[in-house]
């Protein structure tokens, strides 16, 4: 029995496998129930360390290693469940529970994907398990309500390696940063009521989750309990605003809104979003010796008796090796991997990893690994119906926003139509990432003709309803009271196509607001509704111009808004476009032109915990009957 120098019993694990052998064990046994000295007494690790668990000391340290082991395992998708034995004469004392791997209590799904599947598939994996995390409990809250006596159920695994065993080569993936990048801004999860549909939602404070219910009228937040009370305290503050005085200081500065542009050459996040939690790139792509071991695993499992040759397992398990020496690296890992499976124990007594039996002759002349006789395993293997249909919402929901590249686009669009085939209509969870949501159909041509320098043939819908075909060039996109814009230059005349031509605008009367030409044109991407890419037939000289300056253009009718705030420097202002800032005491005054009235409501109610005061009048008086309905809504639920 090993021992510390302090006298704390240190845990032995010589061959770095223990949690192969506590799968080992449970599964051989299953649907058996198998207590903690069982357990300590199979698994050759817990046994050279813990002994017969015959005293205090012995018993503690193994439930504190054996349930590090049972969260590992749960990470990786394989939920060990237990319950609390039943007290006998012949218990000996025993105080554990009594425990089995969770096995066959649903049917898995298994489907096929294609090596172009990969790079989306393993991005919606990303997304969907960062709503899975995001929207659990606190676990030590969950303990601090639990009592001792209270009946242990199984622990949660957290999906994953189900698809990782049907879908070899998912964690080797690259994901995009920026897809990174946004998903792990919006740190947290809640799920919405919208018109009887639930939706899962991940945000970034509670601030843009009360954006996001009061864009979306007859929303209301179901979970968690913690974001129901944020909310109702912002309803709360805004029900208390003051009126502002609405009078401008001749010191104040002006807004820059980000924009995509065409002086950018590498085009950033329209709404300049900053994570504030920097995780790695392969965040969730496991990636120990254990995890892969786990996934090769489950995957032979999963295909018995189909046959594999190692070079496609190390391409598939590790990665594309650059070249032969890497190959026969990666292929000697797998080799050491699969040895490390098929190892029994010296004593015949201890339980080892042997999942299966290996087809060592086939292996050995021709390289080829094929298996068989599995301990049950392939029963974890495939996709749970639940996260299944997680996945698929995470499919469309990537297939229909600007956060992955075109072409990866139009296959996630293909990979959903695939998935929904195989889940329940009514049971996907659909879900949302809050600012990504409402991405307009023809945003990807128009960033596609801002990054290439084209001119654009479009057909839009003016202020009349009337649908006008015109080419332009596209400059800029920006986004202003949550809604897309497309900042357009009119005077493309020299550098369009002659069959193109008659489609060129030769307005250019001067604009009595500006004084200037009228050549350019702001209209919401929405309004497009087809567009094509034309190649100019020289070089556009498109000048620069200020968003500020265009949004003074195309807001011919706005209403002048002011609201102040209690503190200075807060980043919400940074996403206004065009306002100006003005210190105000301890806080800034906020001079703005809206276009929207109810986006302003809104805006306001979800940022009431830093205003104090809005203006005008009729603007503060929308604000307060907004946030009692809502208020009395909640009551009433």
């Amino acid at each position: 029995m090993a021992e510390g120098t302090s006298g704390r019993r240190r845990f032995s694990d010589k061959w770095g496998k223990h949690e192969l052998d506590v799968l080992a064990v449970l599964s051989s046994a299953f649907p058996q129930w198998l207590t903690s000295r069982q357990i300590a007494q199979r698994v050759k690790a817990y046994a050279d360390s813990y002994g017969e668990l015959a005293d205090q000391a012995a018993k503690a340290a193994f439930a504190k290693q054996f349930q590090r082991d049972r969260a590992k395992l749960a990470a990786m998708g394989i939920a060990i469940e237990s319950r609390q034995p039943e007290y006998s004469s012949k218990s000996e004392g025993q105080d554990f529970a009594s425990y089995r791997l969770q096995l066959g209590d649903e049917p898995r799904i298994r489907l096929m994907f294609e090596a172009e599947d990969m790079p989306v598939l393993a991005a919606a994996n990303y997304l969907a398990r960062s709503m899975s995390i995001s929207s659990e409990p606190d676990q030590a809250q969950v303990a601090a309500r639990t009592s001792r006596t209270t009946p242990r159920v199984p622990q949660t695994p957290i999906p994953g390696l189900g698809l990782d065993s049907i879908a070899p080569g998912l964690g080797t993936q690259h994901i995009p940063d920026t897809l990174v990048k946004v998903i792990d801004s919006r740190r947290f999860a809640a799920t919405i009521d919208v018109d009887g549909e639930h939706l899962n939602v991940a945000y970034t404070d509670s601030d843009d989750l009360a954006m996001f219910v009061l864009e979306h009228p007859g929303a209301t937040i179901v979970s968690p309990q913690e974001a129901v009370d944020a909310y109702h305290r912002r309803l709360h503050a805004a029900s208390q605003f003051t009126l502002a005085d609405e009078s401008a200081s001749p010191v104040s500065a002006s807004v820059v809104s980000p924009a995509i542009s065409r002086d950018i050459s590498e085009p950033g996040d329209p709404e300049s979003i900053k994570a504030q939690n920097k995780k790695n790139g392969s965040a969730f792509q496991t990636g120990s010796e254990v995890d892969r071991r786990l996934r090769l695993m489950l995957f032979l499992s999963a295909h018995l008796g189909e046959e594999f040759s190692m070079g496609e397992l190390a391409e598939r398990f590790i990665g594309k090796p650059k070249n032969d020496d890497e190959l026969k690296k990666f292929v000697n890992i797998i080799h050491k991997d699969i040895n490390t499976l098929t190892t029994v124990s010296d004593d015949g007594e201890m339980a080892g990893s042997q999942f299966f039996d290996i087809d060592w002759p086939l292996l050995d002349a021709e390289g080829i690994v094929s298996a068989t006789n599995s301990l049950g395993l392939e029963r974890l293997a495939g996709i749970s119906p639940q996260y299944l249909s997680m996945l698929t919402a995470s499919v469309s929901y990537l297939a229909h926003s600007p956060l992955l590249p075109d072409k990866q686009r139009a296959q996630a669009e293909d990979l959903y139509e695939r998935l929904r085939q195989h889940v329940s209509p009514g049971q996907t969870p659909w879900l949302s990432l809050t600012g990504y949501e409402l991405e307009p159909r023809s945003f990807s041509v128009v960033k596609r003709a801002i990054n290439t320098d084209s001119l654009l043939d479009m057909e839009y819908t003016d202020g009349t309803g009337r649908t006008r075909r015109k080419l332009v060039a596209p400059s800029k996109i920006f986004i202003d009271e949550g809604v897309y814009y497309a900042a357009v230059y009119t005077d493309v005349g020299s550098a369009a196509p002659k069959d193109k031509k008659a489609y060129v605008s030769k307005d250019k009367t001067i604009d009595k607001a500006n004084g200037k030409p009228r050549t350019w044109q702001v209209l919401r991407l929405a309004r497009i509704e087809k567009a094509e890419l034309v190649k100019p037939t020289k070089k556009i000289d498109v000048p620069n111009m200020p968003v500020s300056e265009l949004r003074k253009w195309s807001f011919d009718n706005g209403t002048e808004a002011v609201f102040i705030t209690d503190q200075r420097e807060l980043p919400f202002i940074k996403t206004l476009s065009g306002a100006t800032v003005e210190q105000c005491g301890a806080g800034e005054k906020v001079h703005l032109t809206v276009s929207s009235d109810s986006w302003f409501v809104a805006f306001c109610i979800a940022h009431a915990r830093h205003i104090t005061a809005v203006a005008p009048e009729t603007l503060r008086t929308m604000i307060i009957a907004r946030a009692e309905r809502e208020l009395s809504i909640s009551e009433n639920k």
